[in-house]
């Protein structure tokens, strides 16, 4: 199986982040039987991070051999005093393999394998990095915060020295999916500030150059922008849209292809038809349900093949309405996506755009009729492992509202279209009996788009958090004006992704530090993201817990007490003890020892975990088909996972291919 190994970028002199676990720790020593256990804990292995300058030594007290990797994750197989110092007997895995001994004063206990991932800080300031917590909790007490923080930042804009801040956050995006980097949380608090947001102050470590702090110095700044203005010349764009093609949308169809060839026409003028790609999916619904329908999904025009307004055209003329009905009012709208998302090779654009056209709702992932088992959550993650924004333009219907179509189809969209690591959601419902307005709708979306390219290329980029939307025409209306400030602010987090990726933006130099999970002033705006860290085994031994649970809760959907019983048999056939089984109704699945330690102190609520029979017999059927939906989504995911092999990470040199590890979201635990 391949495997993704980081590799050192730069020297950590260069002040990078070092995570190159590639190269051999030190020749294994005699095999120890397993790593200490943590306190309070029955599995759960004591764990060790490195930090830099650490290095392995063969006994304790004994001489310094090679030097570690920074943030190299060590299992910790036994604890000694030499000389009055502490010290570790570590191995880079939980197998018995031992590699030597550090010194403990060179390691961070890392007691849960938890990172941070930086939202695009395109809608917000960038993230300070504090010396102590309480900083934070200052700022948080007032309720006007920027009073605290404009003097920070106007300092260090200035480049002035700021005792309480450490270092921020990089001015362009650092894309965890393209380079992995670790901003291990050691502890955390959660707080409501002054101004009624809940917000976790994290404390967390970085790596990097010891001695670099905050960002260059400011006579590299004017090169830099410079730099970033050329950059964006390349800076290019593909636009693909996902449109609905069954009964009754042919003339939608007809109108988004007129106004992508209205904007070929434009680009053409301008030469700049390089800059900006248009493709086309088309969905209906299952063919197994339908076959008269001709097809589920299917890719008419890819933007990589796509050279001008004509061959676009050509490509997707023979698409048209189906001429047979679908069996319900609702479509596989997530196959739609999926396709354009999987099956288009996005890696040669810089800004990504999906635009999903559809009268009708979508098939949720547990239907017979779904051919991708997945729901909007689903979708709109994998649409973002990929840069992807998502846009829909959702026509009401006259009968859609009578069904309740219309209100169900804007919840799915609404989620389905909110931009990774903001609050814009990008969904504009249309009213389908006004065809006028549906084709001015994809105009301004397409002349949106295109003239965040032009501008790039004409080096009006613009780098900062702040954005400045074009003044709305006298005969624009609130949504069309709407629409062009969410492509702009869309476009600008497209901007600082593509410069961060060639520039090879880093995380934060090394320090440990504190953050908000939240923008300083903006506080409903989140600036990083939970990752879970887990091995192959772990992720194994989950799935195949969730598949358990969700075998069972269908049965409890008729009985739950055979729900409970079947479920206390799972566990107790796991080896967990009698007592932790139990037979109360009242225990909790958390309690019966049937997932593992490593879900216990995650810092969310699972629904999981608090599930017991009391509480399942109280939720109606609904509810219950709701929780069952959710589960097994999730554990579609969890399959894609296993086979995203690109992704999988070691995290100490010479470990066992068991021990690497995929960033989870936070929010894909059961």
């Amino acid at each position: 199986m391949k495997r993704s190994t980081p590799r050192l970028h730069r020297a950590l002199a260069s002040g990078l982040l070092s995570l190159s676990l590639g190269g051999a720790a030190g020749i294994a020593m005699a095999a120890d039987d397993a790593p200490l256990i943590m306190a309070g804990k029955d599995t759960l292995p004591q764990r060790a991070l490195t930090t830099p300058g650490c290095h392995l030594h063969q006994k304790a007290g004994g001489p310094a051999g090679e030097a570690l990797p920074a943030f190299s994750r060590f299992y910790v197989y036994q604890r000694a005093k030499e000389n009055g110092d502490k010290w570790l007997k570590v191995g880079p895995d939980r197998y018995g393999n031992v590699s030597g001994w550090l010194p403990e004063s060179c390691t961070v206990d890392w007691k849960m394998q938890l990172t941070l991932a930086f939202t695009n800080p395109a809608n917000r300031d960038r993230l300070l990095f504090f010396k102590q917590r309480d900083a934070l909790t200052t700022i948080f007490d007032e309720f006007e915060p920027s009073a605290k923080v404009a003097p920070l930042r106007a300092r260090l804009e200035r480049d002035e020295q700021v005792p309480a801040v450490l270092a921020q956050e990089p001015e362009y995006f650092v894309d965890l999916q393209e380079q992995f980097y670790l901003l291990p949380i050691l502890e955390g608090q959660e707080v409501m500030t002054e101004s009624g947001f809940r917000t976790r102050l994290l404390k967390v470590a970085s790596v990097s150059k010891q001695d670099e702090l905050i960002d260059d110095a400011s006579e590299a700044k004017a090169d830099s922008q410079a730099d970033a203005a050329a950059q964006l010349q390349e800076f290019n764009a593909s636009v693909v849209f996902v449109i609905d093609s069954t009964v009754s949308m042919g003339p939608y169809i007809e109108r988004t292809k007129d106004a992508v060839k209205r904007v070929y026409d434009s680009l053409e003028e301008k030469h700049l038809t390089d800059k900006v790609r248009f493709g086309m999916v088309s969905f209906r619904d299952s063919v197994e349900a339908t076959p008269e329908i001709e097809y589920t999904t299917r890719l008419f025009a890819d933007p990589n093949d796509t050279q001008s307004g004509e061959d676009f055209m050509a490509q997707v003329a023979s698409l048209q309405e189906s001429r047979a009905s679908t069996v319900g009012w609702e479509e596989d709208a997530y196959a739609g996506v999926m396709q354009a998302v999987e099956d288009i090779d996005w890696n040669r654009f810089g800004a990504r755009y999906v635009v999903l056209i559809t009268d009708a709702s979508a098939v949720e992932g547990d239907s017979e009729r779904s051919s991708t088992g997945f729901n909007a959550d689903q979708v709109r993650l994998e649409a973002g492992r990929k840069g992807i924004a998502l846009y829909t333009l959702h026509l009401q219907t006259p009968e859609g509202e009578k069904l309740g179509d219309n209100a169900t189809a804007e919840t799915q969209y609404r989620n389905l279209s909110t931009f990774s690591g903001t609050n814009t959601s990008l969904y504009y419902p249309v009213d389908a009996s006004n065809l006028e307005l549906f084709s001015q709708r994809v105009d301004t979306l397409a002349a949106a788009i295109t003239e965040q390219v032009h501008s790039s290329y004409m080096g009006n980029e613009a780098i900062g958090s702040t954005l400045n939307a074009e003044p709305a025409a006298a005969d624009d209306d609130a949504e069309a004006q709407k629409m062009r400030e969410d492509t702009q602010l869309i476009g600008h987090a497209m901007q600082l992704a593509y410069l961060g990726q060639v520039n090879d933006s880093q995380a934060p130099p090394v320090f440990e530090g504190w953050i908000s999970d939240r923008d300083l002033i903006d506080q409903n705006v989140p600036t990083t993201e939970v990752r879970v860290l887990l091995t192959k085994g772990e992720l194994s031994d989950l799935s195949d817990v969730v598949s358990d649970i969700l075998d069972a809760a269908n049965a409890g959907l008729i009985s739950p007490t055979d729900m409970f019983a079947q479920l206390r048999s799972v566990a107790a056939a796991a080896g967990n003890d009698a007592s932790q089984v139990g037979q109360e109704e009242s225990r909790q699945l958390g309690e019966m020892g049937l997932m593992g330690e490593y879900l216990e102190d995650l810092p969310y609520q699972s629904e999981v975990l608090n599930l017991d029979e009391a509480l399942w017999t109280s939720w109606s059927g609904l509810q219950q088909e709701r929780f069952i939906r959710n589960l097994t989504t999730k554990l579609r995911h969890y399959q894609r996972y296993n086979e995203d092999v690109d992704r999988w990470v070691s995290l100490a040199p010479d470990a066992d291919p068991r021990e690497d590890v995929y960033p989870v979201p936070l929010e894909m635990m059961p």
